[in-house]
């Protein structure tokens, strides 16, 4: 069998395995905040604060990730990166005070951050090997391993122990498990090769137009999603006043509508192409939204099946908009550890503003007309993320080291 499809199946294991365990860590640090909110009597205005210095790392090195992985490409970063990410939940873990955990916060963020990128990278560099598309599934994984975390820690809790202890043993076992994930990445390619392609391609094909345009669709792509994951079971509850133990279903449904479209996605791009899987995106959202916004005028019998129906076709919807515009961004070839980090970049800040946005405007007015917002935005992925991938199909150029598409 060729070496680069032994090289390219290698890799999309370990990419698996990457996407699985940041899931993974972050599914544990979000499960034991409660426990770490208790520990160091946090309150809502500080631990608010612990979460955006949290985000503000990851935001800051996102950035400076990119060019990192154009310099000692993204198996590279992906060696450190991983283990450190998981490394780095010591901090919140062992933090004694509020402003420990400030500090620590931002270090953990960082760990977030580079590791985002540096997979993100790998794995649009893996489809290309490949042929065809694979990275939804990747998401959809990175989804499970929340997941996991999640579950992981409530059974921790059930059997009596502290949240903290497990954070601390993670820490300790995570980074080991993300060793022989990182040694199935793809080899990096020789020095001169490399060199010779960076000067063929200009280092980066990408200019900055192009670039905030695929920003904007992944900022409202984000926003949208932000606003399901902290205000679709709020929304319930306030505004269709269903019983509070039925509330958090508006949620489940929308992420289990969206980690079942990323597991199933691949083939469905394959099919529809990048074009019009981005189209149809925006549209499944859109409409997520607008069941949303009018369930409330419908009878009572029908605004909860109504509102939830609008969730599913939200997850639905969003579920594809990262993956199809990385790989579009791989498509086009070159280097792509900048445009991917300012992407991503994008796409997080929106994930970052929204729920405080919404919040505000909530609070100014009311929760239906809040989600106005991210009902627009959706379109926006549409009307954005079209053109912006058109100009990078034109861009694309063939994965070099297979052939032909690699099948399993």
């Amino acid at each position: 069998m060729n070496k680069s499809i032994i090289d390219a199946r290698r890799a999309r294991v370990g990419i698996f395995g990457f996407f699985f365990l940041a899931g993974l860590v972050m599914g544990l640090w979000a499960a034991g905040l409660p426990s770490l909110n208790d520990r160091l009597d946090l309150g809502p205005a500080r631990l608010g604060s612990v979460l955006l210095l949290i985000s503000g790392g990851a935001l800051v090195s996102m950035l400076a990730a990119g060019p990192l992985v154009d310099r000692w490409s993204s198996r590279r970063v992906c060696w450190i990166a991983g283990p450190f990410s998981g490394l780095v939940l010591l901090g919140p873990a062992l933090a004694s005070s509020y402003w420990a955990l400030a500090v620590l916060a931002v270090v953990f963020g960082i760990g977030l951050g580079v590791t985002e990128v540096g997979m993100n990278a790998h794995s649009v560099e893996v489809e290309r090997r490949y042929g065809r598309p694979i990275i939804s599934a990747f998401h959809g994984t990175w989804s499970l391993g929340g997941a996991a975390g999640g579950a992981l820690t409530s059974l921790i809790l059930q059997a009596g122990v502290d949240a903290q202890v497990l954070l601390v043993v993670a820490a300790v076992v995570v980074p080991f498990l993300y060793v022989p994930a990182a040694w199935l990445l793809l080899p990096d390619a020789p020095e001169q090769a490399s060199a010779e392609s960076g000067v063929e391609q200009g280092g980066s094909s990408l200019g900055w137009g192009l670039i905030a345009l695929l920003g904007l669709a992944a900022f409202a792509g984000h926003l949208s999603e932000g606003a399901a994951i902290d205000w679709a079971a709020l929304h319930a509850r306030w505004v269709l006043e269903t019983d509070p133990a039925a509330a958090p279903l508006a949620y489940t449904i929308f992420s289990v509508a969206m980690t079942t479209v990323r597991l199933l996605g691949d083939p469905i791009r394959a099919r529809l192409g990048s074009v019009r899987t981005i189209q149809l995106a925006g549209l499944f959202a859109t409409v997520g939204y607008v069941l949303v916004l009018v369930a409330p005028l419908t009878g009572e019998t029908l605004r909860v099946a109504c509102a939830w129906t609008g969730w599913a076709l939200a997850g639905v919807g969003l579920a594809t908009v990262v993956p199809v515009l990385f790989s579009a961004v791989g498509a086009a070839g070159g280097r792509v550890g900048r445009a991917l980090a300012m992407v991503t970049a994008f796409g997080y800040s929106g994930l970052l503003l929204g729920p405080a946005v919404l919040g505000y405007v909530a609070e100014a007015s009311s929760l239906p007309v809040a989600l106005i917002i991210p009902a627009v935005l959706a379109a926006v992925v549409t009307l954005a993320g079209m053109p912006a991938i058109r100009s990078l199909l034109r861009l694309s150029i063939p994965a070099t080291p297979v052939p032909e598409p690699v099948r399993d």
